[in-house]
């Protein structure tokens, strides 16, 4: 392949790149969208067709029918709104982000706010990019009027409080408090592509409660 040839194709993976970081922003939104306006099978639509839901199961229809569930037990209304993101690139079809939500909950007579992050990988099926998973982390959830001051932030009506997992992904929060001041040594800096899985150092977060 001669220069102009390679030039070409730098330049068509790189708008590709563009491209494609778009559209798994127009991803995140979406889901907000769907999610709160109830609209269950636009909701599954956006995840991989064998998408894992759990107990075994998997498929969007399996995924639309424990939203459906969830959605109909736990709010009368919601409202998820999209901060802090950030999308990274394993290869042309495949990618990690970390996307920061504020979210607005009706619970009958009690108005709960949530912040929280996602964890997700997404993957480009058939030249559409999709969720291959959503990890949830909560830093808290209470009622509107009162501050989650202290311990367990996890306030939900009629629940014990629990402890949620916002960072529990991310080793540096457990080493920042473990240490009386900076690290001694000042790494160098994430290579492209790689500042989530950096941060990460391979940590993963198993059986957060999602519900």
């Amino acid at each position: 392949m001669d220069k102009t040839s390679d030039a070409q194709a730098e330049i068509l993976a790189r708008l590709d790149r563009l491209e494609s970081r778009d559209e798994i922003r127009q991803l995140i939104s979406k889901y907000s969208l769907a999610l709160d306006m109830r609209d269950m099978s636009a909701m599954a639509s956006l995840f991989a067709p064998d998408v894992k839901v759990g107990g075994g199961k998997s498929g969007r229809a399996a995924l639309r029918d424990w939203l459906d569930d969830t959605m109909r037990k736990q709010f009368d209304g919601t409202s998820h709104h999209v901060g802090s993101t950030i999308i990274e690139f394993i290869d042309a079809d495949n990618a990690v982000g970390v996307v920061y939500s504020k979210n607005e909950h009706e619970c009958g007579a009690e108005w709960v706010i949530m912040q929280m992050m996602y964890y997700d990988r997404y993957e480009r099926i058939d030249g559409r990019w999709c969720f291959r998973r959503r990890q949830p982390l909560y830093w808290y959830a209470t009622d509107l009027n009162r501050p989650p001051v202290g311990s367990r932030k996890m306030r939900w009506p009629g629940r014990e409080p629990y402890e949620g997992s916002f960072h529990d992904l991310f080793p540096s929060w457990k080493e920042f408090w473990a240490r009386s001041g900076p690290e001694e040594a000042l790494p160098e800096p994430a290579p492209l592509e790689t500042f989530i899985e950096t941060m990460r150092k391979g940590n993963e977060v198993r059986g957060n409660r999602v519900r």
